[in-house]
């Protein structure tokens, strides 16, 4: 048995009951960042074997992975912060339990794109999550095809990359298209800054930019 468990994005009350329960019950918590983890499962007295688990080594550790689900073992796979799977490791292992008849189950819970997409104000009975944009091959084909989007748009970025970001979905999309910037969600410095993206590129062209990013970018109308 397999389950993907939502950790905290950054609150670490932010859990439900259930996932504690799995991950008290499961044989093995796979993980990205063990430190980051052992952090979470210390404040809820979870004393379990963790396993690094990233997209560094998710290739090469799959078959072992499977055989010991085969044989019976219970694992949990979580992340530094959100769901598995949403643009963090798990789509492998995922994909290859099915392909082995091993149950798999996933847990609601934080997903990083979920609060920022609500609190944005642009329409969200349609939308799109691309997740991180390529960095260079294929990223120019991309934005050029979501230009015409008409679906709200949804975003993950780094700090570093933020303003380089919002210049060119301003190139590609126009300066005056709204959208919204979400960093530090459920943290103490949590922001949401909403404007065109000329406004919110100005605003943050001139601040010292921490924390994940969601980036939510209102489609063509």
């Amino acid at each position: 048995m397999l389950y993907l468990v939502p950790t905290p994005l950054g609150n670490l009350k932010d859990i439900t009951f259930r996932s504690i329960e799995v991950l008290n019950a499961v044989d093995v918590i796979l993980c990205e960042d063990t430190r980051t983890s052992s952090k979470l499962l210390q404040h809820y007295q979870i004393q379990k074997p963790l396993s690094p688990y990233h997209q560094h080594n998710e290739h090469k550790i799959l078959h072992h992975l499977i055989e010991q689900l085969q044989a019976g073992k219970t694992m949990a796979v979580i992340t530094d912060a959100g769901t598995p799977g949403i643009s963090d490791p798990a789509f492998l292992l995922v994909r290859e339990c099915l392909k082995n008849n091993i149950k798999v189950e996933c847990l609601p819970g934080a997903t990083a794109f979920v609060p920022a997409l609500v609190n944005s104000g642009l329409p969200i009975n349609r939308f799109t999550f691309e997740g991180f944009l390529p960095l260079k091959k294929g990223r120019h084909t991309l934005l050029t095809q979501l230009a015409a989007e008409e679906r709200t748009m949804v975003f993950y970025e780094s700090p570093v990359r933020l303003v380089k970001t919002l210049n060119d979905f301003i190139n590609y999309f126009g300066a005056e298209r709204k959208c919204s910037v979400s960093r530090e969600l459920t943290k103490m410095f949590e922001e949401n800054y909403h404007g065109t993206l000329s406004e919110v590129c100005t605003y943050y062209s001139n601040k010292n930019v921490k924390g994940e990013i969601v980036i939510v970018v209102q489609g063509v109308l």
